[in-house]
């Protein structure tokens, strides 16, 4: 396993940018702030879970012999993700990323055994009826992830589907679910003590849209045959590589200034342009990992003011046809990420015919073409962006990315000044839906 994830920052310069980007000793300018940032941040060891999960070693290979037991019964053919924010969105963004792009369509043999992975992350009764239809409720396992072990659509859809086990079962719907929630306290954890349901536990301080590289992700993963050992060993390198105090060696570091430099010039929109359809549904477990770390109400002895870059997803070249010309010609509001890889894997090339610029070319080559091109175009028109690249897309290239962004996200929390590990106007929303909910009993 060797390689590591490249970030190439030179368009976001003014040099490149003009007006619109930033000086390189505005970045070299942060140095001693950055200090302070990682001091800061490692003062904040309640919520510093997430940067002991590469070392879990142990417990990923525990998870694997877990996994083989069951797969061996030959008895299964589905997995089903019980969850919403981030106890889905890193299990879709693993699957996605490392899977076949129509995984759930290939036979059992072609799967090699592994388990078809689908996410309900939503109450939506059209989703949910529609899975019960595809799914032979017999072969399914199903994993209920809520940290709090009281998310009200984990337990809507987990209620559902254990009356459906329990009619088709009986008894045996024991077997076919695991809880992954607090170690001790929940609605959850207590079904899981009083049912004795097999579960994992989700430490105390590690948030949701942190725990990618946990048991919330990392099961679901295993049982559609990732190799999740890689994933650690990937992020765990990232460990290794953002460890520097150097803000100039350091990516994650380098990320977050740039992101909080931009931002002071009014680019308060965040674009993720995913690069590889394989990439999408990281830009969407990216999406609440930004916004919901960086969107908050700040307090002072002045009074409140509101601060935080909007994050939006892309997809290239797709959305080259539809969000580019506003990125080209609209307001000057955002800085554009490039999730990109150097080689994917396939080469196909088209045929012969009678258009030359495309005759006889490669998709890859026409692929990368356009995203030269879009780069070039953005950066005429003095629309900052970088570049995260990967040398390919496989586990260990995967974890890095995800350490890398989540810890971006801590640090950039830090240069914002707010705290990037609450929610608390999503609790908000979930405070009126459960008085809603109980004065309508």
């Amino acid at each position: 396993m060797t390689g590591t994830i490249q970030f190439n920052y030179e368009n976001v310069l003014s040099e490149k940018v003009g007006k619109e980007g930033i000086e390189l000793e505005e970045l070299k300018n942060l140095q001693k702030r950055f200090v302070q940032v990682k001091k800061n941040l490692l003062r904040k060891k309640e919520y510093l879970a997430f940067t002991h999960l590469p070392d879990n070693l142990t417990q990923a290979r525990e998870i694997k012999k877990f996994v083989k037991k069951i797969r061996d019964t030959h008895r299964f053919d589905n997995f089903v993700v019980i969850g919403i924010g981030g106890s889905a969105l890193g299990n879709r963004a693993l699957q996605d990323s490392l899977n076949h792009p129509y995984w759930n369509f290939l036979s059992k043999e072609e799967r090699k055994g592994w388990l078809r992975l689908f996410v309900l992350d939503n109450i939506d009764p059209q989703e949910f009826s529609g899975l019960v239809r595809i799914i032979d409720l017999k072969k399914t396992i199903f994993n209920v992830i809520s940290k709090s072990g009281e998310t009200t659509e984990c337990l809507a859809n987990f209620a559902l589907f254990k009356d459906l086990l329990k009619k088709k079962v009986r008894n045996k719907w024991r077997e076919q679910v695991i809880i992954t929630t607090d170690e001790k306290k929940g609605y959850l954890r207590k079904i899981a003590n009083e049912e004795k349901i097999f579960s994992y536990a989700v430490p105390e301080n590690l948030g949701g849209r942190y725990s990618v590289l946990s048991p919330v992700g990392l099961v679901s993963a295993a049982f559609a045959g990732i190799d999740i050992e890689k994933l650690l060993l990937g992020a765990k390198e990232m460990v290794k590589i953002c460890s520097t105090d150097e803000l100039m060696d350091n990516p994650a570091g380098l990320y977050a200034a740039i992101q909080y430099l931009l931002y002071q010039r009014g680019k308060n929109i965040s674009v993720m342009l995913a690069y590889s359809n394989r990439f999408y549904s990281i830009a969407d477990w990216y999406r609440q990992l930004w916004a919901e770390s960086l969107g908050k109400e700040v307090t002072t002895s002045t009074g409140k003011y509101s601060i935080g870059p909007t994050p939006i997803k892309a997809l290239g070249v797709t959305d080259q046809h539809s969000q580019l010309q506003l990125y080209l010609d609209g307001p000057k509001d955002k800085v554009v990420t490039f999730l990109s890889v150097r080689d994917s894997g396939e080469e196909i090339f088209l045929p012969q015919f009678n258009q030359n610029n495309l005759s006889g070319k490669s998709l890859n080559k026409i692929f990368h073409t356009e995203e030269e091109a879009t780069r070039r175009a953005l950066t005429e028109k003095q629309c900052p962006n970088c570049v995260v690249l990967l040398p390919e897309i496989n586990p260990y290239m995967i974890g890095q990315l995800f350490y890398f962004f989540e810890l971006a996200t801590a640090y950039a929390g830090e240069f914002f000044q707010v705290n990037p590990f609450d929610q608390p106007a999503v609790e908000l929303i979930k405070k009126y839906t459960k008085n809603l909910l109980e004065n309508e009993s």
